[in-house]
């Protein structure tokens, strides 16, 4: 999908002397992409000469990223990562109806060398993620996902364990989101094949919360993209 033209400063969420958090756009890859020109270290980069990704979202995750302005910041944030101190929420629909609050799924993962992950207790690395219901519609579940690690995939996979997969994420079970399945008397002309309502995965980091270089909890939240928030309203209409 070719992306719009997108400045840093278009997208940020937070900055200080230290950090800055930004809400990326979905489709916009957090390093360098062969497929993409444009990358979100790059657009830092053009902002701040001495910018760091301090982690990363896949290409079509949005949502709420931290990007360290120096390399004292880097490290300082870096620690808190390793030490699993840095506090992350997702947020993703789900197929299916689920009622969970604060379940552990904890399965090793194991990545494969073609760029997938599988659950393996013999080979994988230790995987941990709290999953809680926060609105059930007719069909879907929106989840807010709260992962202890930080492996490959992991709120999705870990995710398709509960038997609720993301919504069009194919590769792990999810199903692409069709405006016929919520939306009652939807009409579509016979000669047009149907779309799906979203082009991606419905998974979004909701937030994040860590420690500044004083000690301070720095915590923000990025508001839904576009497309996330069209497709929940569809929900809401449709329940």
């Amino acid at each position: 999908m070719k992306l719009p033209k997108i400045k840093l400063e278009e997208i940020i969420l937070f900055e200080n002397h230290d950090f800055i958090i930004v809400n990326k756009p979905p489709f916009l890859s957090t390093l360098e992409d062969r497929q993409q020109s444009v990358n979100l270290l790059m657009l830092a980069r053009a902002y701040v000469p001495t910018a760091q990704i301090c982690h990363r979202l896949d290409k079509e995750t949005s949502g709420a990223l931290a990007i360290a302005k120096n390399p004292e910041a880097y490290r300082h944030l870096s620690i808190q990562f390793e030490k699993r101190q840095v506090r992350k929420i997702y947020h993703a629909v789900v197929d299916g109806i689920h009622d969970v609050r604060e379940e552990l799924v904890d399965v090793p993962i194991l990545k494969l060398q073609d760029g997938v992950v599988k659950l393996s207790k013999r080979d994988g690395k230790p995987a941990q993620t709290y999953f809680t219901s926060l609105v059930a519609y007719r069909l879907h579940t929106l989840m807010e996902c709260r992962p202890v690690t930080g492996r490959m995939h992991q709120i999705r996979v870990h995710l398709s364990v509960l038997g609720a997969p993301i919504i069009g994420d194919t590769v792990y079970g999810g199903k692409p989101f069709f405006l016929s399945q919520v939306k009652r008397g939807f009409n579509l002309k016979k000669e047009t094949e149907e779309q799906p309502f979203m082009k991606r995965m419905a998974l979004h980091a909701f937030s994040l919360e860590f420690l500044d270089l004083e000690g301070n909890a720095l915590k923000v939240q990025a508001p839904y993209q576009k497309d996330m928030q069209a497709l929940i309203r569809q929900l809401e209409l449709n329940r």
